[in-house]
Formats: C-alpha cells, structure tokens, sequence
C-alpha cells in the first residue's frame, strides 16, 4: 500500500490508517477487537489513530498490540476532561494528566502525534492549551503535536504555524475543508488526516446505521451518484477522499477484520477518475451552502 510522509514530520504513514472510536465506545468482545489490531499490522496498515475520551480505545490497542509499538505510527489527541481528572478543559493540569494517562494506558513510553482534540478558536488564542502540549513535546512525552478540528478553529490552527498535522472531517457528503482549510493547511506544510472519510458508514444505505450519521444519511439522499462511479458505495466514498492530494490518511474504524481486508483493496483501486469528482464537486457546491462541516 501507498505510504506518504506526515507532512514537515518523519512520520511515515500508510494512505489508510485506523481510527480508534469504535474500539473504545461500541461493546465490541475483546478477541474481536484482537483481531482486528493484528490484522490491520499484519496487512501492513502503520497509522494507528485514537483519543484519550474515546472510552478503552486506548487501554485496547496499549493491552492487545502494545508489544507490536516498533509496527506502527501512533496518534492520539488531549484535551478533554478524562478518567478521574477533576480539572477544567484545555487547562495545563488536564493535557498533562491527559498525556501521562495516554502513555500509561497504550502502554508505550512516546506518543507519536499528540493532537489538541476539537478545541475552539478562543482556546487556541488564549496559547495555555498550546504551551502545554508543546511542553510534553520538549520533555520527550510526544513528538510531534497536531491539531484535530474543522472549519474556523482549523483556520486558525493553521495560521498559528506551530503544528504539524491537520486532523479535519472531509468525505463526498463533507467537502467543506475542500475549499480552504486543506489547501491552507498544504501550503502550510501540515500533514493531512481525513476523519470520517467514509461518512460514518451512511452514504448508499438504505438508512442511516446509527445516530451520529443521520445528517451525513440525509444529504446523502440529495446525492446521485454519476455513471462509471464504483458500485459499492463504501469504495466510492472511501476513493473519493482518497483521490485528494492534500490527504495523506484516511482513518477508518471497524470492529471486523474483514472489512479491514476490504479496504485495503479499495485504497488499491486509486482514486476516481476526474469526471466522477467534479460530478461530486458540483452537486455538493449546488446543496451543500447550509451543509456544516462536522465536528
């Protein structure tokens, strides 16, 4: 599989990698969980993606591949108030107990790409949030910090110059960050990391899968797909994101191994040929002026 380098970083990264949610919210039984870790290494997948609220996302990949650390880039995000912390968001005291409850739970001594989690403009500007996680980088705890976010916040994460990821929503139903937040974020020199790159699930479903993809089920409703675009609607969604420059990885969550498989030779196929793209491009800039990016 395709690999590119993360940005100004040295981090090399597979063109799909793993996103960590599902492990950690939905009751998955742990010897599925197991194999689905070992197989995404064992198929050569080498970005693992996780957060310190998604539940035991990150205690499930530090217990059941932990021993396999040298197989993998490895990131993760802080912020959040989480486990028993009793401190406010986005203070100093919650990032480093964050950090230090992360390195403990995923079972490693560094954090590959530590990225600030969704946090608002205001956040950022105030500069404690920033400071802290910096500081984590210089006493060895992460090496590389990123910021995960969408829209205005993401404008301003770029423009602040002092990240090397950009983490941001982007799928055929989400083509807001297509406009500016991508292009400025390249020409940043940040990497670039597509959550939600299959539209959790929804496009091409006869209904929604589960709640958190109703608003992406219901503007996929609006959308026709163009002749010559694949059949599956999981690889049309999955080589749309893919078919961008500016993305580097897509993370991709799944409790089963096979699906894991199935993605994997999607990523293969390539992107889409242009005209099903600007087929795409125009229907979303014709619908999408009220369509958010999402959070």
């Amino acid at each position: 599989m395709e690999k590119r380098t993360l940005g100004k970083t040295d981090l090399e990264v597979t063109r799909l990698g793993f996103g960590g949610a599902r492990i950690g919210i939905e009751d998955t039984p742990h010897d599925r969980i197991e194999a689905v870790l070992d197989t995404l290494l064992d198929i050569g997948v080498t970005f693992i993606d996780t957060a310190a609220c998604y539940d035991n996302s990150e205690e499930l990949i530090g217990r059941f591949i932990g021993g396999r650390r040298e197989e993998y880039v490895l990131a993760s995000k802080c912020g959040h108030v989480t486990g028993e912390a009793t401190g406010e968001p986005w203070s100093r005291e919650t990032i480093v107990e964050s950090i230090d409850r992360s390195l403990v739970r995923l079972g490693t001594d560094r954090i590959d790409l530590m990225q600030l989690h969704t946090c608002s403009t205001e956040v950022l500007r105030d500069g404690e949030a920033v400071e802290a996680v910096m500081q984590a980088k210089e006493a060895g705890k992460v090496r590389y910090v990123g910021y995960s976010g969408d829209g205005e916040d993401a404008l301003e994460a770029i423009l602040m110059g002092v990240f090397s990821t950009l983490q941001t929503s982007f799928n055929l139903v989400d083509q807001k960050a297509r406009a500016e937040v991508l292009p400025a974020a390249r020409e940043a020199g940040m990497g670039g990391i597509a959550k939600r790159p299959m539209a959790n699930g929804a496009f091409g479903q006869g209904a929604s899968p589960y709640n958190y993809a109703d608003v992406y089920w219901d503007r996929a409703q609006q959308i026709e797909i163009p002749e010559g675009a694949p059949e599956d609607p999981f690889a049309l969604a999955l080589r749309f994101t893919l078919s961008h420059d500016a993305i580097d990885t897509a993370i991709v969550g799944t409790n089963n191994p096979e699906h894991m498989r199935k993605n994997i030779e999607t990523v293969g196929e390539g992107p889409l040929d242009q005209g099903i793209l600007e087929s795409f491009y125009a229907q979303f800039q014709a619908l999408g002026d009220d369509w958010e990016q999402r959070t």
